[in-house]
């Protein structure tokens, strides 16, 4: 290991792998002095729930808090843009000595009068949390009064991690889910539980599903309208893409309703495949849709396999190194560049669990770096140690790749390029291909100038 000092409270959290034995120190709170690359619980619920198109999304909290508006999630719609506008409180001096009930009632009831919401999200800070407004009680109120419903999202910030926040979103979701009409739903039908839709990727994705015979009842919650998440708990299967933010509703659906579901990712050509496939297999019964399925992907394989290939000659050798939000996407990653001919040589997750780190272990090359909610030191340290090509995160990891002289690829829900399917893995090798081989990185100091 680099002579890196890590903190003490770190050291069960970066490993080497296959030099020896190890268990992976995740599932905790980020350590003090650490300077954490995660985002609080507040963070966490708003990127999931900020899709809902048709919803209001108001932050109970300081003025502050309304930075994490519908921009870090990038989700398009193709229809109504409330999700786009980012409310807040704007909680004073004074309502956190006397308490910030009264505003929030002001605030939902005139909201709602102007725009006319299909339902309400209200998200708890941390100086919420702390003041102890009863934001439960308000909601209750304002659902009385104005008929939609208002749903609170329990996301103080200092509650735990950004996974917290994603269990306070499913939870806030799962209020909505049942109170719908099921009639008309195919039997061959499902919903698609972790889309965001950045870039239009759900609309992709649910092409293909078209094209499959299988009907698509509600993305959550990428491109979302509240009546399809009412109606949801009709559909015949839940398909989980980002599983670090959506497993739990998913569990919650099949305890309630009996709904099966099944992990799965769109990323990269094999994934999506086996998505696909997993799909078709689920629907046995129905020979028509593993029929459609096989010619769908063969047509689309057939279409970016010859560009793949040209990329491949160009980068293979060339080193990753890829630090991303959930350890689902981390295993897609490695996949996909593997399919480039590159190695990855660091890699890790703010999200992941033992299983998942376990997973990592097993697909990733011996003497890769594998951490857990790292720091920008070791991140850097190991990106020299490595002699890192490519840097693969966040727009909290872009920094850190240019001031080290390597190219950078965003894979996070800030970007703008759809990277899921088929066609988004030419977007994704493309750009790949022109970042690693941009001129730009002769005249950058490399690593900083180390």
């Amino acid at each position: 290991m680099t002579d890196l000092k890590i903190l003490k409270e770190r050291e069960s959290q970066v490993h080497r792998n296959d030099l020896k034995a190890f268990h992976m120190g995740c599932d905790t709170k980020s350590a003090a002095g650490s300077v954490s690359q995660r985002a609080c619980v507040f963070c966490g619920s708003r990127v999931v729930l900020y899709p809902v198109a048709d919803a209001l999304h108001l932050v109970h909290g300081p003025i502050g808090c309304a930075a994490y508006t519908w921009d870090i999630r990038g989700a398009l719609s193709s229809g109504p843009q409330l999700h786009r506008l980012s409310f807040s409180t704007d909680l004073r001096e004074e309502q956190v000595v006397f308490g910030g009930e009264k505003k929030l009632h002001q605030c939902l009831t005139d909201l709602i009068d102007r725009h006319a919401p299909s339902a309400a999200f209200v998200y708890a800070t941390c100086i919420v949390g702390i003041i102890g407004d009863d934001v439960d009680a308000v909601c209750r109120t304002v659902t009385r009064e104005k008929g939609i419903p208002v749903i609170p999202v329990h996301s103080e910030g200092f509650k735990g991690t950004k996974k917290d926040g994603y269990a306070a979103a499913c939870k806030a979701l799962f209020q909505l889910v049942g109170t719908g009409e099921t009639k008309d739903i195919s039997p061959v039908s499902i919903n698609i539980l972790g889309e965001f839709n950045i870039g239009g990727e759900a609309w992709m994705i649910e092409e293909y599903y078209q094209k499959m015979g299988v009907e698509v009842v509600s993305v959550l919650t990428g491109d979302s309208r509240v009546e399809k998440i009412k109606r949801s708990h009709g559909a015949a299967l839940n398909v989980v893409q980002c599983s670090g933010a959506m497993l739990q509703l998913a569990e919650m659906m099949e305890e309630a309703y009996g709904i099966p579901y099944i992990r799965v990712s769109y990323f990269g050509l094999e994934d999506t495949a086996q998505a696909l496939y997993d799909v078709a297999a689920h629907f046995s019964d129905h020979p028509e849709v593993t029929e459609a399925t096989r010619a769908l992907v063969k047509a689309e394989i057939g279409a970016v396999h010859p560009d793949l290939q040209a990329f491949k000659k160009v980068l293979k050798g060339k080193k990753a190194a890829i630090y991303v939000g959930g350890a689902f996407k981390a295993f897609s990653l490695i996949k996909a560049l593997r399919y480039l001919g590159m190695t990855t040589v660091l890699v890790g997750s703010q999200t992941g669990n033992s299983q998942d780190y376990d997973l990592l272990k097993k697909m990733c090359d011996k003497d890769t770096i594998i951490v857990d909610d790292s720091n920008p030191l070791e991140l850097s340290t190991y990106i020299m140690e490595k002699e890192a090509d490519l840097f693969i995160g966040g727009v909290k990891e872009r920094p850190i790749a240019f001031k080290m002289g390597i190219g950078f690829c965003d894979h996070n829900h800030e970007r703008k390029t759809p990277l899921a399917g088929f066609k988004g893995m030419h977007n994704f090798a493309t750009e790949v291909y022109t970042t690693v081989r941009s001129p730009v990185w002769q005249f950058a100091p490399r690593f900083g100038g180390h």
